[in-house]
């Protein structure tokens, strides 16, 4: 009986170390595939904020949980529908990420010429009370950033098992959004927090106060800087190494060569450097393409009204 015990116990052991083995595998595979994802992450973070605007700061943090819980509804969706291509259609993989690469790249690009002063985008996102109407709106553009962060860690992750795949989906689903949703109830909160320091007694504390509340534009600029540049590096990396494997793998052969030489840090700023360049020419150009069928689409219309 007690060999049986004994026996039984070292299975219990050896059966939790192989089960702590696969957590630790789960977290190292969720922390590189998040690294693949951080400029999505970064412009996540950037983009959230403007939908706070004109709401009183005791319902701030209410409207963040609730875009929060959109979020997790959201990558729960698109976690389902990516873990059934990538048992089913995992050729598709690549033309998908290639898809949120043009998609980055676009984004990035408009973002830089709304900068320059030539963007001919609306803006769509207008202070209001409504908080329905805000989370909604704020939940949709989550989606798109969510799905592009989903597809990149999919891709990170094709070799591994199916429960390997989906532990590790869940892992950076689950992390990304406390992450994302965490830093901007911060975000929106260190105005306020500020202003309250800047009523202490104590000089040091208020002079802090004075900073933090100064130091908010500041903030947010220099997020949607980072989060711009990492879009169009991550948008232009993805697509350099996706025309490699659908076929056209000269522009990823050139950019190895050029970089084969050059020490880690020189080689990683060049690489950095033309994928961003690739990243802001792709956007630009399909700007340009969309603007002419923009154009033709209201010549075609305008052809097509009775004259009287």
């Amino acid at each position: 009986m007690s060999g049986g015990l004994a026996a039984l116990l070292d299975d219990i052991a050896t059966l939790a170390k192989a089960a702590s083995a696969s957590i630790d595998d789960v977290g190292t595979v969720a922390a590189r595939t998040s690294i693949k994802a951080a400029a999505v992450v970064v412009d996540d973070t950037a983009v959230t904020p403007r939908y706070l605007q004109g709401f009183s700061p005791s319902r701030e943090l209410p409207v963040v949980a609730k875009i929060a819980r959109g979020s997790l509804l959201n990558k729960a969706i698109i976690i389902v529908a990516a873990m059934m291509l990538s048992q089913w259609a995992p050729w598709l993989l690549t033309p998908l990420l290639m898809c949120g690469g043009f998609y980055l790249a676009f984004e990035g690009a408009e973002k830089v010429l709304d900068w320059l002063g030539q963007s001919t985008r609306k803006e769509s996102v207008q202070p209001t009370q409504d908080e329905n109407q805000v989370v909604s709106s704020a939940v949709r553009t989550d989606f798109i950033l969510s799905a592009e962060i989903m597809v990149i860690s999919l891709k990170e992750v094709t070799t591994e098992t199916f429960w390997m795949r989906l532990a590790v989906l869940v892992v950076v689903a689950v992390a990304i959004t406390f992450l994302v949703y965490g830093v901007v109830g911060i975000i929106v909160k260190l105005d306020d927090m500020g202003l309250a320091l800047a009523k202490r007694k104590l000089t040091f504390v208020r002079l802090v106060g004075r900073a933090l509340v100064r130091s908010m534009p500041i903030i947010l600029k220099a997020l949607t800087i980072i989060g711009t540049l990492a879009m169009l590096w991550v948008g232009g990396h993805i697509l350099i190494s996706g025309m490699g494997e659908v076929g056209w793998s000269l522009p990823a052969h050139a950019l190895h060569h050029l970089t084969a030489n050059l020490g880690d840090v020189l080689a990683w700023l060049v690489d950095t450097g033309i994928s961003t360049a690739v990243g802001m020419g792709v956007g630009v150009t399909v700007i340009g393409v969309l603007e002419i069928i923009k154009k033709l689409g209201g010549r075609t219309d305008t052809e097509k009204k009775p004259t009287k």
